[in-house]
């Protein structure tokens, strides 16, 4: 959640006062357009009539959607508010945005060209920059539910968090565009490179939690057909004995409890692992 700096506070209240708007509504608001990178906005405030969307270019839909008087002070708001996170340094992303609320409570945003900087308005986050910084700065970052992620093209890595835990991810020679997540509660992740769309349990895994972690299927980029396939297990390649083949089952269950392996992934990796037994 983001806090506003004493500086920002006074800004907040000052807006307020004279959009006459509460300073909750108009913090809230403010949070809603920095989430939307400047250029949109999904809120919810009972003094904005419930649930609303707003978009720069005269888009803006309220619960309350009779009430052009509101209308016009919610855009107003906006607007200013706008103008006010464009002002500070760093705070908006420059790159491409995307942003969707997909019921249900469900929502994601994708941005590429790095993450936020430094602002007079906000108290500096620790969780807006959750991944092991030796990976520097991100090409992509991304949200979705309670998972998120950040793609680092240069360094050949992929950082997620789930439930907590940070995975990092070797990408190999994906080119990443864009990244998708299943519907509902533990819905496995993909994403979209010149191989097509790739479930996320087929890239090797580096480390969890800055440990390093041993991946019981890493994933080639493709055969001579063009088809991308996965590559042999180091199990398989070298021959490990059973206790090898129950960890990489065990590493596997962890992943699915994280909700980054679907039961059906799951299932068919494990009778992939107890066939070589």
């Amino acid at each position: 959640m983001q806090h506003l700096t004493p500086q920002g506070q006074q800004i907040v209240d000052d807006i307020a006062r004279r959009h006459g708007f509460s300073q909750d509504a108009v913090t809230h608001m403010l949070v809603a357009v920095l989430n939307g990178n400047g250029g949109m906005a999904q809120f919810s405030h009972p003094e904005f009539g419930g649930a609303g969307q707003w978009m720069q270019g005269g888009m803006l839909m309220l619960g309350d959607m009779f009430n052009s008087s509101l209308k016009g002070r919610v855009d107003a708001l906006c607007y200013e508010l706008a103008n006010l996170l464009a002002s500070q340094p760093g705070l908006l992303q420059s790159g491409s945005f995307q942003s969707q609320s997909q019921g249900g409570g469900s929502f994601q945003n994708q941005t590429s060209g790095g993450s936020r900087g430094q602002s007079d308005l906000f108290v500096p986050d620790p969780a807006d920059h959750w991944w092991p910084q030796a990976l520097g700065v991100p090409s992509a970052t991304g949200s979705q539910n309670n998972v998120k992620y950040a793609y680092f093209a240069n360094a050949r890595r992929l950082a997620v968090n789930t439930g907590g835990d940070v995975w990092v991810y070797d990408t190999l020679d994906h080119q990443i565009g864009g990244f998708s997540q299943q519907q509902g509660t533990g819905g496995s992740i993909s994403f979209g490179s010149q191989y097509g769309t790739i479930d996320l349990g087929r890239l090797p895994v580096v480390s969890r939690n800055g440990q390093p972690v041993e991946t019981p299927l890493p994933a080639s980029a493709s055969d001579h057909s063009g088809q991308y396939r996965p590559a042999p297990s180091p199990a398989a390649r070298d021959g490990a004995n059973e206790g090898d083949i129950f960890a990489a089952i065990e590493r596997l269950g962890d992943l699915r409890s994280k909700g980054i392996l679907t039961d059906d992934e799951f299932n068919a990796k494990k009778a992939e692992l107890l066939a070589r037994l």
